[in-house]
């Protein structure tokens, strides 16, 4: 069988929106009692939408947060809930950034050459 059975562990959505999950049996490789450790990483796209993380997900203005997803190279805006932040592509899959003056709590938004993204959480504005 080569997409697993008996699943190990919850699923986890990549900021793709692609879920992950782990089989104890399964993959490519024949598997037995006698060959203990067998198993597979496997896959499944049920139309989640791609998103961006934020580390932390609460903070106070001018507190630092890191924004994270693949392909973000020549992202030209990031808000939050509506609120112009200022931000340094860090990398490709890293954006830095400080609670700007005036935000609120809600969704932070980048807007990327291939459109825009939302936080998969609120971000909460601590007072």
């Amino acid at each position: 069988m080569t997409d697993g059975y008996r699943p190990t562990a919850d699923l986890v959505q990549a900021t793709s929106g692609v879920l992950y999950g782990t089989a104890q049996q399964g993959g490519a490789n024949f598997c037995s009692s006698f060959y203990p450790g067998c198993g597979t990483v496997f896959t499944e796209q049920v139309g989640l939408r791609p998103f961006v993380e934020t580390l932390p997900a609460i903070g106070k203005v001018g507190s630092r947060v890191i924004i994270l997803r693949n392909n973000l190279t020549g992202t030209t805006s990031v808000t939050f809930n509506g609120t112009t932040a200022a931000f340094t592509v860090a990398s490709s899959t890293e954006i830095t950034t400080t609670v700007p003056s005036g935000a609120t709590s809600g969704k932070v938004q980048v807007v990327t050459p291939s459109g825009t993204l939302t936080s998969n959480v609120v971000f909460r504005v601590r007072q």
